[in-house]
C-alpha cells in the first residue's frame, strides 16, 4: 500500500470520527441546557455559545480532512438569514433602544443558528436518527422521573441544594414550571410516535409508550396550564392522523393503556391539588395572575404601535417595558409572557414576517415527509418534531418558552430536522428472484463485474 493511500485512509478515518463527535456534541449540548436550569445563567449561556463555536470549528476541520466543502441546504436558512439581517440593521442603524442587550442576544441567536446548521450537515442517516430517538426517550423519561421524585420531596430548592435568587415555581431542573412543561412538550412526541410505528420491537414500543406516559403525567403535575393545553393539542393532532390512517384495534388498545397510565399517575400523585390547579385562573406560588398578563399584553401592543416596522430592538423588552407599564406590581416583568407579542415589540412587523415565513416553510416541508410515518424513519422523525413544535407554538401564546436558551435551542434544531431532506437509508442488497433465468441475470448490467477505478 502506498504512502498516499495510507494517508488518505487515515484522513477518512479522522473525518469519520469527527463526524461522530459532531453529531453527539450537537445533541449533547442540547441535553446539557435543561439540566443547567434551562441555560439561563451567564455561565451556562457561555458554555452554549462556546460549545456551538467549537463544534463549528470541528465541522470546518472535518471538511478539510475530506478535501471538499459539502453543505446540505435547508429552506429554513433563508428566513433565518433574513431575521439575522434585520438584527444587524437594528445595530448598524441605531434602531435598538439598548444596543448592548441586542448584541448579547444576537450572539445567542447566532449560536442557535450554528447548531441548526451543524445538525443539518450531520444528521443525514436513518440509523443516526434511531440512536438519537433512543437517547432522547431515555433522557426525557429520566428527567420526568427526577421531576416526579422532586415534586414529592421538594424543599423549595433546585436539586434540593440551590435556592433561586428571585423565587419561582420549581419543577424538575427549572425555576419556572412552565418552562419544564415546554421542554416536555418537545420531548414527549419522540417516544410516543415511536410506540405507534413499526420501527421497533413490541417490547421497545411498550417501553416507549410507558416513558411517554410518565412524561405527559409530569406536564400535568407541574401545574402549567399552558403546558396542559399544549399537550392536549399535540394528542389531538396525533389522534386525527391515526383516524385518517384507520389504524387497527391494537393501536386503539395501546392508546387506551397509555391514557390509563397517565390518568392513574395523575390521580395517585396529583390528587385534589391538580384538580384545583386546572379549575383556577388566579395566582399561585409566584406566578402572574390572569389580570396582570392581560395588562402586559395590552401595554405590549401599545409599545408595538409606537415602533411597528423594526421594533424596539432584539432583547430590549425588559428595558423598555417599565416606561409603558400601566399597572402596579411587585413582580419584575422581564418578558411579555407571550412570545408572539414580544417578537412584535422587539422586531416589529418585519421580524414577525420573517417568523411567519419560517413557520410556513417548516410546515409545508414537513407535511410532505409524514405520509408513511408508521413505516419510514424519516416520516416518524418528522412527525415527532412537528408535534413537539406545534405544542410549544400553542404554549408560546401564553408564556415565553422561546426566551429560555435551552428550550429555544432545542426548538430551532427540531425545526431544522423537520424541514430537512428525508433521511438516507443504506442500500438493501438486491435479491434475484429464483424464477428469473440465470442467463437473464448474467445479461443484466448490475450482474456484470465492474472495473475498479482509482481517483
Amino acid at each position: 500500500m502506498s504512502a498516499n493511500s495510507t494517508t488518505s485512509n487515515h484522513r477518512r478515518e479522522c473525518a469519520t470520527q469527527a463526524g461522530a463527535a459532531l453529531l453527539y456534541g450537537i445533541f449533547g449540548l442540547l441535553l446539557f441546557g435543561p439540566v443547567a436550569f434551562g441555560a439561563v445563567e451567564p455561565w451556562s449561556i457561555f458554555l452554549l455559545e462556546a460549545g456551538s463555536a467549537a463544534l463549528f470549528l470541528l465541522w470546518i476541520g472535518k471538511q478539510v480532512l475530506e478535501g471538499e466543502l459539502k453543505i446540505t441546504w435547508n429552506p429554513l436558512f433563508l428566513p433565518m438569514g433574513a431575521f439575522g439581517l434585520l438584527v444587524i440593521a437594528q445595530l448598524l442603524f441605531r434602531r435598538t433602544s439598548y444596543p448592548h442587550d441586542t448584541a448579547s442576544l444576537a450572539l445567542l441567536y447566532f449560536s442557535y443558528a450554528m447548531l441548526c446548521f451543524l445538525a443539518g450537515q450531520t444528521l443525514l442517516w436513518g440509523a443516526q436518527a434511531r440512536r438519537l430517538a433512543l437517547i432522547f426517550s431515555l433522557y426525557g423519561a429520566a428527567l420526568a422521573s427526577f421531576a416526579l421524585i422532586q415534586g414529592i420531596s421538594s424543599n423549595g430548592k433546585l436539586y434540593w441544594i440551590r435556592q433561586p435568587r428571585m423565587g419561582g415555581w420549581i419543577y424538575g431542573p427549572y425555576v419556572n414550571h412552565n418552562h419544564y412543561a415546554g421542554l416536555m412538550e418537545m420531548l414527549v412526541p419522540i417516544p410516543l410516535v415511536l410506540s405507534l410505528t413499526r420501527l421497533a420491537s413490541t417490547k421497545a414500543r411498550t417501553a416507549a409508550a410507558a416513558a411517554a406516559a410518565v412524561m405527559v403525567g409530569t406536564i400535568f403535575l407541574s401545574g402549567s396550564r399552558g403546558g396542559m393545553l399544549a399537550i392536549v393539542a399535540e394528542l389531538v393532532i396525533l389522534a386525527v392522523l391515526l383516524v385518517k390512517q384507520k389504524r387497527g384495534l391494537r393501536t386503539a388498545i395501546g392508546i387506551g393503556v397509555f391514557l390509563a397510565v397517565v390518568v392513574a399517575l395523575l390521580t395517585w400523585v396529583g390528587g385534589g391539588e391538580l384538580t384545583r390547579r386546572i379549575a383556577t385562573v388566579g395566582p399561585s406560588h409566584s406566578e402572574l395572575s390572569g389580570d396582570i398578563r392581560t395588562y402586559i399584553n395590552r401595554d405590549g401592543f401599545r409599545m408595538f404601535l409606537k415602533k411597528p416596522v423594526l421594533g424596539w430592538g432584539l432583547g430590549t423588552f425588559p428595558v423598555v417595558y417599565p416606561q409603558s407599564r400601566t399597572f402596579y406590581t411587585n413582580f419584575f416583568v422581564n418578558q411579555a409572557h407571550n412570545d408572539y407579542l414580544q417578537l412584535l415589540v422587539e422586531m416589529g412587523l418585519l421580524g414577525f414576517g420573517a417568523m411567519v415565513w419560517f413557520l410556513l416553510t417548516l410546515y409545508i416541508r414537513s407535511i410532505k415527509k409524514m405520509k408513511n410515518w408508521t413505516t419510514e424513519i424519516s416520516g416518524a422523525v418528522t412527525l415527532a418534531c412537528v408535534l413537539g413544535l406545534s405544542g410549544i407554538l400553542v404554549h408560546s401564546a401564553v408564556d415565553f418558552n422561546l426566551q429560555i436558551p435551552a428550550n429555544a435551542a432545542l426548538f430551532y434544531v427540531l425545526c431544522t430536522i423537520a424541514a430537512s431532506e428525508p433521511l438516507a437509508q443504506p442500500a438493501r442488497k438486491r435479491r434475484v428472484a429464483r424464477s428469473k433465468p440465470r442467463a437473464e441475470v448474467l445479461a443484466s448490467p448490475e450482474a456484470l463485474p465492474q472495473p475498479a477505478t482509482n481517483f
